[in-house]
């Protein structure tokens, strides 16, 4: 199967947030393992739909290193129902963010709700590194870039930066 693209920053469709997903059908289910296959080629530990230009509530996610095997969990739907503490996440970098790492301030310890793959629904209690990638991929769910959690010079100073380079592209 080969790999989606991804898109990046600036590409506005990232800004939008994504509509519910209302039928699981084998549709969805070609769409997960694609989006699985483009995750772990990229490589990243999590995709949300809306990086691949599908405007679902549908996100991957695998947090195992690659020694330790591939753990794949599929979220539809999900809802961040619960918050708790604060953590720095140290260099969170991002797949449609290319060239970038910050510091990003992220809830320690979060309560997810949602569905899986099969329409089964779930409650995810995460903390640490978990933690991080449930919120990150549900942000781009929610029109959010890891970006827009940054101060505002680095985020204009990469944004000056990506457009720099956009107009070298098309010159």
């Amino acid at each position: 199967m080969s790999p989606l693209e991804i898109l990046t920053f600036p590409d506005e469709f990232l800004k939008k947030p994504a509509r519910p997903v209302e039928q699981i059908d084998g549709e969805l289910q070609r769409l997960i393992d694609q989006m699985a296959d483009t995750m772990y080629q990229a490589p990243g530990v999590g995709l949300a739909a809306v990086q691949v230009y599908k405007n679902k509530q549908l996100l991957v996610y695998d947090i195992q290193s690659r020694d330790e095997g591939r753990e794949l969990h599929v979220l539809i739907n999900p809802e961040i129902i619960a918050r708790e503490g604060r953590i720095i996440s140290e260099n969170e970098g991002c797949l449609s963010v290319p060239d970038l790492r910050a510091d990003v301030q992220r809830a320690a310890r979060i309560l997810v709700a949602g569905v899986d793959r099969e329409g089964k629904p779930l409650r995810i209690e995460a903390e640490g590194f978990l933690a991080v990638v449930l919120q990150h991929e549900i942000d781009h769910l929610n029109g959010t870039l890891f970006i827009d959690h940054i101060s505002a010079l680095k985020r204009q100073l990469y944004t000056r930066r990506i457009n720099k380079q956009l107009k070298q592209q098309e010159s």
